[in-house]
This record gives structure tokens, sequence and C-alpha cells, in this order.
């Protein structure tokens, strides 16, 4: 990464930290094509939304199409259209911009690289199906559960771009279940370990070194350092990891997508170490969380220092399991001003959602997630806490890095709807050296809970105003 361009981060997050006197103003600059609008601080924390998303516009592009058929592909569901696709965007950006459309058919490919100025169009019909074949994805800067290496690029992945979008209504489907993606999960620890290890030595991320012959399998969709980004109306299917992974990102619209993923660490999406981004109008129906907002992990999360902030996510669906919204477990970087309002969390055709709200962290990872604010959710058939906030979550590894708390607070919870959780309303779940501190639950009610009485371990200021768990006030 160019250093302007970390520090540049490294400012906004800083300053997005600040607490600002009454009557001041909290402006943080944001690498987008948009004027910058400062964010009134505001008695209550939702008034800053319309600020936020007023920062937040979508790409637009040029009239120009470029059908990748034009290119050579072929959409017989066989031939693989690798170069096609390449050809397409190539010839796209060089133009100045416009629209890579994929027609009607079955479209085979490898991975697909993104240029600034394109938007790839996956037309009604239209399926772009990723090869199982691992030597179709070529090593690309990248980060692997927060740690940055030389891995599999993902299956569509840019870097560097700016105006880029994916939009439907289409399919993608990444054949994660057909390749050999899931087998790496029995094998990847000592790549796991190996890449935990050289984080703390600081070995330079160019040399860290994965891909063909190791195993820590691809995401979908990777934008690395990019901004101006649109992620709209396609239906993503069978990814072998991630789905929608932003990551050092700015000014980031993902909306009426669809995402079905079974398997392991397959989350729906998860924006990282990424600023103003807005999430609306989605179903996830995943085998793992639905949206899980992150930030680096450990010493390397440290190392780069760029928070996730200035995120809104509304209307949205979730059907799958573990966290309908989550944040972490990498986070070390930072994670504030999270907004998720006006969403439902139920019960999929697979699953049961483990968590509402899971906030998971543990004393590797350093670092403060503050400012998360939820209302308005309703929740059924919850398999665990509806509301969980853990600083013990799982240690895994070797014990690689030292032992640095993290920092949770300032949490609210407000209009919430849950019937039927398995274990507990609200876990709150702090360390003895690290408080969980100001977690607000409000004006909600939590019925055909197994056990009624909140878990409140370690943590400072919590309360509870107007809130009732099968039927008795708390």
């Amino acid at each position: 990464m160019e250093p302007n361009r970390r520090d540049f981060l490294k400012v906004a997050g800083a300053t997005a930290g600040v607490t600002m006197l009454p009557g001041s103003f909290l402006s943080t600059p944001v690498a987008s094509a948009q004027a910058h609008l400062a964010i009134p601080i505001a008695e209550s924390p939702w008034d800053q939304v319309p600020a936020i998303l007023a920062k937040i516009v979508p790409p637009t592009f040029p009239s120009a199409r470029f059908d990748i058929t034009a290119y050579g592909a072929v959409g017989d569901g066989k031939t693989k259209n690798t170069e096609a696709f390449r050809k397409a965007i190539e010839a796209c950006t060089k133009a100045g911009g416009g629209h890579v459309v994929v027609p009607k058919g079955s479209f085979l490919t490898g991975a697909i690289t993104l240029l600034s100025n394109v938007n790839l169009v996956v037309s009604e019909g239209a399926t772009i199906k990723f090869s199982t074949d691992p030597k179709d994805y070529p090593l690309v800067f990248t980060r692997w559960q927060g740690i940055e290496c030389m891995n599999f690029s993902s299956f569509i992945y840019a870097r560097k771009a700016e105006n880029i979008a994916i939009t439907g209504p289409g399919l993608i489907d990444g054949q994660g279940p057909s390749g050999p993606w899931f087998d790496y999960d029995g094998k990847r620890q000592p790549d796991w370990e190996q890449l935990q290890k050289w984080a703390v030595d600081n070995r330079p991320v160019t040399e860290r070194k994965f891909g063909l012959g190791h195993y820590l399998k691809p995401n979908m969709i990777t934008l690395y350092e990019c901004r101006n980004i649109l992620v709209e109306g396609v239906r993503l299917r069978n990814s072998a990891m991630w789905n929608v992974h932003p990551v050092l990102c700015s000014n980031v619209t993902i909306r009426d997508i669809f995402v079905y993923s079974r398997g392991g660490m397959v989350d729906g999406c998860d924006p990282e170490a990424s600023q103003y981004v807005h999430i609306t109008g989605c179903r996830f129906d995943c085998g793992d969380d639905g949206i899980a907002i992150k930030a680096g992990r450990d010493i390397d999360g440290r190392r780069v220092g760029v928070a996730s902030e200035n995120i809104v996510i509304e209307n949205c669906s979730f059907e799958g399991r573990w966290g309908a919204l989550t944040v972490g477990s990498e986070m070390s970087g930072g994670v504030r001003n999270v907004f998720f309002q006006d969403c439902t969390v139920k019960k999929g055709s697979s699953y049961k959602p483990f968590h509402v709200l899971y906030i998971k962290t543990n004393k590797r990872r350093g670092g403060t997630v503050e400012n998360i604010h939820a209302r308005r959710i309703k929740a059924t058939d919850v398999d665990r806490e509806a509301i969980m906030v853990t600083l013990n979550y799982s240690l895994t590894g070797p014990g690689y890095g030292p032992i640095v708390n993290p920092k949770v607070q300032n949490i609210t919870a407000d209009g919430f709807t849950v019937n039927g959780v398995k274990k507990t309303a609200v876990t709150l779940d702090g360390l003895a050296e690290s408080h969980i501190r100001n977690v607000a639950i409000s004006n909600s009610t939590f019925t055909n809970v197994t056990t009624a009485k909140p878990s409140i371990r370690n943590a400072d200021g919590t309360t509870f105003t107007n809130v009732t768990i099968n039927g008795k006030k708390v």
C-alpha cells in the first residue's frame, strides 16, 4: 500500500474516535469523490445516520457496453472464459469506463480482476460460474482472516481501483462444494499457524506466500484498497469462503443482494477496515455470520491500524447461523460507529440463528469496539444468546503474539422483539482486566427464553430500561 493511503486512513480513524464539545463537529476525511460533509455530534447517536448516508454515494458509469461474447466468451458452462473477461474489462477501462455485460448463459471462468470505472453486469439469466481448479486463481495481495499475505485471488478481485460495481440480477456461482476448497479446512492449520507467526515476526507481506500447494482458501469477492463501490442486485451462491469482503475501502454500497452459502467460514458480507459503508435490502442465508464487521487480526491488524467505522446496515433479513450482525473477532484496528436497524432474523431452511447481535474478541486482539447501535430488530428461534458480547472468544493457534486486551464499550439495543431464545436474552462476558462498559438495552421484549436472568460478568454501566424477559420486567 502506498504510505499516503494508509496514513490517510489512520488519520480518518483517529479523527472519528475523538469526543467533541457540544456544538462542535466531527469531520472525518474519506477517500471518495464526493464532497466532505461534517457529521455533527448529537444527543442521540442515531442522529448521525443521515449525515453518514449523505457521504455514501454509489458510482455511476458511462453508457458504453462491452459484451463479453464480443471478446470470445462462450456461455455453455464448459468453455473457460477467463481471457474473455480480462479483455472485456481492459477494453472498458481503457475506453474511460462503462458496463462489462455478461449476457444470458453460463460462463465458466477463473479469477476475474476488476479495474477502475467498470460495472460488471450479470444479466437476467446469466451465470458466472467459477472454476474449481486452484490453478485458475493466481497470487494477489490480500488478507486471510485479518492478516495480510499473498494468497489465491478471490474469485472476483480488485486492488486500488475506483468506481467499480458488480450488479445483477444474475447469479454468481462459486461452486464451492464442487471444488477442493472445503477439503482445505482440514489441512490449513500448518499454513494458518505459519501466517500468524510471520505476522508476529513482521515478515514483509510480499514474502508471506501461500496459494498453490497450500490450504488457505479464497473468498468470493475481495475489493482491496478501493473506493466508490457498488454491489447491487446479484445473487451469490456456493462460495468457498467469505462472500463480499471490502478491505481498506471507502464509500461502499451493498444493496438488494441475496447470499446463499453452506459450509464453514462462508460469511455473507465482511467489511474490514473500511469506512462509510451502507448495506441495505439484502438477504443472507449463510452457513456462518450474515454480516461480520472486521478490522484486522492481532499484531498485524494493529500494525495496519485502520478501523471499520461509519457503517449503516438496514432493512436486511438473516436466515443463517452464528451472528446476524457480528463484530469481530478480527477487530484489532478498531470498530466504531455501526448502526443496525429495521432487520429481521429468523430460522431458515437449514439453520437457526445463534445470535442476533454478536460482538466477539479476546485478549490477543487489542483494539477498541465502540458505539455499536441496534434498533427495531425482530427475531425468532435464536439457538444461543440473542445479544452476546464476549471478550473470551476462542484463542486459536499455539499462542502467537502478545496479550493485548481489547476494549468494548458504548453499545445500545433498542426496540428488540425476540421470541424464542435457547440460552439467555443478554450475555455480557468481559475480562477481569478489561470490563465491557456502558451497554444499554431498552424498550425490548424477549419471550420464550430458557434462562430468564441475563448473564453479566466483568461489565460496568449496564442498564435495562423498559425491558421484559418472559413477561417480567428486568
